[in-house]
């Protein structure tokens, strides 16, 4: 029988005041025994996928010394024809957890793909719960939660990118949709100013940066008083922060 692929959730960052604030408070006991019952993981960055196991290795005792758990990596780098490899160690009857940089995995996230050969080859999938900062800046923006859509990243050429805004706007006005987006964080001001600048005024644009750190912030403003604050130099404390945006036409 194949192993089961665990779907781990991470963090969302690194808090400064994370000693204030148990592992727990945002991945649940019960996930973090699972994950430290494992030996095989496949993440996009084992480096960071260690700082998360000592993480959890604090609370709870893993499986192996943390030098000895295997670690595989899936990122925008792999091959489409290595995903394959990747899965042997389940098929050989082996647990395995995927494991994202930041918040729930396959989501924004290139283990899509290896989610969709696990279920073409009979592999039992388990998501687990943990944040998803999609979910958690929809709910706490005061937008439409009840049809939203994620667009990923839009074009880095400003005058694609424009094009991209206004489409979008008029969708989310046409279905009164919420639109969400991420940027690169150091150009987390830029698009900001793409968006203020390219919505009409009073359509609702949320910025939530830093979800579940002790440095969160979440605003909603129209467009113009975005466009006003930005004009004044108040812009958000969000460079170099993984922010999530979202709008809504009215």
């Amino acid at each position: 029988m194949p192993g089961i692929l665990y779907l781990i959730p991470n963090t969302l960052g690194q808090d400064p005041s994370a000693s204030d604030q148990p592992l727990a408070a945002v991945i649940p006991i019960e996930v973090q025994a699972l994950t430290a019952n494992l030996d095989y993981f496949i993440a996009e960055n084992a480096k960071t996928t260690r700082a998360f196991l000592k993480l959890i290795d604090a609370a709870q005792t893993l499986s192996k010394p943390l030098q000895e758990i295997e670690i595989a990596e899936l990122n925008v780098n792999t091959p489409s024809n290595a995903v394959q490899a990747l899965l042997a160690p389940l098929l050989a009857g082996r647990d395995g957890g995927l494991i994202s940089e930041a918040g729930v995995p396959a989501v924004a996230d290139p283990g899509a793909n290896l989610v969709r050969l696990a279920h073409a080859q009979a592999i039992q999938v388990r998501p687990l719960v943990g944040p998803s900062s999609l979910l958690l800046a929809v709910m706490s923006s005061g937008l439409n939660g009840q049809s939203f859509a994620f667009n990923g990243y839009l074009p880095t050429d400003a005058e694609q990118r424009s094009k991209r805004i206004k489409m979008l706007e008029q969708r989310s006005r046409q279905e009164q949709q919420t639109q969400l987006f991420i940027e690169t964080p150091y150009r987390n001001t830029a698009f900001l100013e793409a968006l203020a600048n390219n919505c009409q005024p009073g359509t609702l644009i949320c910025v939530a940066t830093d979800l579940t750190l002790s440095s969160e912030s979440i605003n909603t403003q129209t467009a113009s008083k975005w466009k006003a604050a930005l004009a004044a130099g108040k812009a958000p404390d969000f460079h170099k922060k993984p922010t999530v945006f979202l709008l809504l036409a009215q």
